[in-house]
């Protein structure tokens, strides 16, 4: 009777070895575009109308290529099921154009069908599909639905233009009379088979990481401007490549409360661990909790440094929790110190909130919290000023850098930090 079980569980063993060995023959995914979603503000939803019975081309940056890839659709924030007619895919003219390569269209499937009902609060991956994108180029994502959703998923903050047409158009060359919107919806990311040991690493912050103040259709975003240095970069600089960048910023994103999107813990899981072959993350995000601290209250300027005090420790609390989150995932963690933000006029400047950012910054650059800091305040400071931005990086607000301070934070990154 042993020597019977003794069998059947080798034969069981066997078995589940067999279907392991058949799950990892298949290809590695990695991401190699993101966007991280929300529910959009009224300024930036689009009408009713709009969406019934429309077709939206978007365009999107790819960081690393592939010769078969694969596409996030979402309906994260939807409260009812969305009905997508049919999906494709292409080569774009250009990044601020509508036209495509028609002989590059392809279309998508979802378990072997043109069409797919992703649920509420669901995000549903296509089919692989065999098609040449290369690094540091664009494609365009084109879908038709037929009625609106009743909750919109978006991403205000593309800095790319989509465009809007009624009818059934997803596989025409161009667009023309086309609506033009500044925002992303419904696609959440593009993943590439990528060969073994390629990973990505995912930017997670506010609209200083979603690019505000970068070039619309541009791609100057700092981790646009990061994904070309790690292209360029030779082997010997880091172990893994290639590596896809990953932009996981919103605008106006809090650790600590709901703002524009939900607050960064709230998000984590799925704009960070869930995205395919994550294995670095850089955070920078913590400057919109100290700049809206009690603003409209009857305290505004008068808090107590209790208060202060407080404010900077639920904020190291926050790093401290993604941390916990990312290492329990194997996923090596950047911290970014906060960029000065004086004379801003999004928030009030004053010596207690300088001083919450400069303890804040104090905590991420002590060894032993983060496993390694990428100093993006030393590279904007004004050395002469250090609580403001340096007047050549400054996009003209006092707080988002422009593309040549965008440039400056890629640049403060050290790339031998992959290696590891």
């Amino acid at each position: 009777m042993n020597r019977f079980f003794s069998t059947l569980l080798g034969l069981v063993f066997c078995a589940h070895a067999g279907l392991a060995g058949a799950r990892s023959a298949g290809p590695d995914w990695v991401g190699s575009w993101a966007a991280a979603e929300q529910v959009p503000e009224t300024r930036n939803a689009l009408a009713s109308a709009d969406l019934h019975d429309a077709t939206l081309r978007q365009i999107v940056h790819l960081s690393i290529g592939g010769s078969v890839i694969r596409i996030h659709l979402s309906n994260a924030f939807g409260t009812a099921p969305l009905d997508f007619t049919s999906v494709h895919i292409a080569r774009p003219a250009s990044t601020d154009s509508s036209r495509i390569d028609p002989a590059s269209d392809r279309a998508l499937s979802f378990s072997g069908h043109t069409d797919v009902t992703i649920p509420a609060g669901a995000e549903y991956i296509s089919d692989p599909i065999a098609f040449a994108a290369a690094p540091d180029s664009s494609l365009a994502i084109t879908f038709h639905i037929d009625d609106p959703p009743a909750v919109e998923t978006s991403h205000p903050g593309s800095r790319a233009t989509s465009y809007l047409a009624h009818g059934d158009h997803v596989a025409d060359a161009d667009l023309p009379g086309a609506m033009k919107i500044d925002h992303w919806f419904n696609v959440g990311g593009v993943d590439v088979s990528a060969p073994p040991g390629a990973a990505a690493l995912v930017a997670f912050g506010d609209s200083i990481t979603d690019g505000h103040g970068s070039t619309t259709n541009g791609n100057d975003r700092w981790p646009d401007d990061l994904a070309r240095r790690l292209l360029a970069a030779p082997s010997s600089v880091k172990s893994r490549r290639p590596l896809g960048v990953l932009n996981a910023g919103i605008g106006g994103n809090r650790l600590l409360l709901d703002g524009l999107g939900p607050n960064a813990l709230a998000r984590f899981d799925r704009d960070v661990l869930a995205q395919p072959g994550v294995r670095y993350l850089i955070v920078l995000e913590g400057i919109n909790d100290i700049g809206t601290f009690a603003n409209g209250g009857d305290m505004q300027g008068q808090e107590p440094q209790s208060a202060h005090d407080a404010l900077v420790g639920r904020i190291i609390g926050a790093y401290e929790q993604m941390i916990v989150r990312a290492h329990a995932r194997n996923i090596r963690v950047f911290g970014g110190t906060l960029t000065p933000f004086s004379g801003s006029g999004y928030y009030k400047s004053d010596p207690l909130r300088e001083a919450d950012r400069e303890a804040v910054n104090r905590w991420i650059r002590t060894p032993g919290h983060f496993d390694a800091v990428i100093d993006f305040d030393k590279a904007l400071r004004d050395p002469a000023h250090p609580e403001q931005m340096l007047p050549a990086y400054d996009s003209g607000d006092h707080l988002h850098p422009s593309p040549t301070g965008y440039r400056a934070m890629a640049a403060a990154v050290p790339l031998t930090g992959f290696a590891q």
